[in-house]
């Protein structure tokens, strides 16, 4: 015969149990090439111990786009794509920061102090356009560099890395 005590610690891990298999259906598993693939400190996985993203569930996403000028780029441009700061509640991240990592391996931190609402995107379209790898895409992070002038900085462009294809989420 089960406790009061027993019942309610039962109930709350199936609870949790539910809650964890909920939150990991929501995520989905990506039907096309995965261009992202997030790991470390996080909570809700598709992949093992990762979350991963095709372009579809990127795009299925809320969107933000910013018009700004790059270091890096002529005139404003138009980027389109998630907030950094709704990708890492969707996955639970629990860290202090990010290392986002490049297809050729070039590696930056992001610190958590940096996922805000108005902060920077996973941009995934360039004025309107997929960005291909040799235009730096398919992925770049972006801030809105002209809406914040503190975004206007050497430390903040170093963090806006392209061509990105991983997040490892750090204590």
């Amino acid at each position: 015969m089960l406790t009061t005590t027993t019942k309610t610690a039962l109930s709350t891990i199936a609870a949790l149990c539910l809650a964890a298999s909920v939150q990991a259906a929501d995520l989905g598993q990506p039907e096309g090439e995965t261009i992202l693939t997030i790991s470390g400190e996080i909570t809700t996985t598709n992949a093992g111990a990762t979350a991963t993203f095709d372009q579809a569930m990127l795009e299925a996403m809320d969107t933000v786009t910013y018009e700004t000028e790059t270091i890096w780029t002529e005139g404003p441009q138009t980027f389109t794509g998630v907030l950094l700061s709704d990708l890492m509640e969707l996955v639970g991240a629990t860290g202090e920061s990010l290392a986002a990592t490049a297809i050729n391996d070039y590696a930056v931190k992001i610190p958590a102090t940096d996922w805000v609402d108005g902060g920077p995107i996973i941009a995934y379209l360039q004025n309107g356009n997929p960005m291909s790898v040799r235009d730096k895409g398919p992925l770049w992070v972006i801030y809105p560099y002209d809406d914040n002038p503190d975004y206007q900085s050497e430390v903040t462009y170093s963090r806006s890395i392209w061509q990105l294809d991983r997040i490892t989420v750090e204590k």
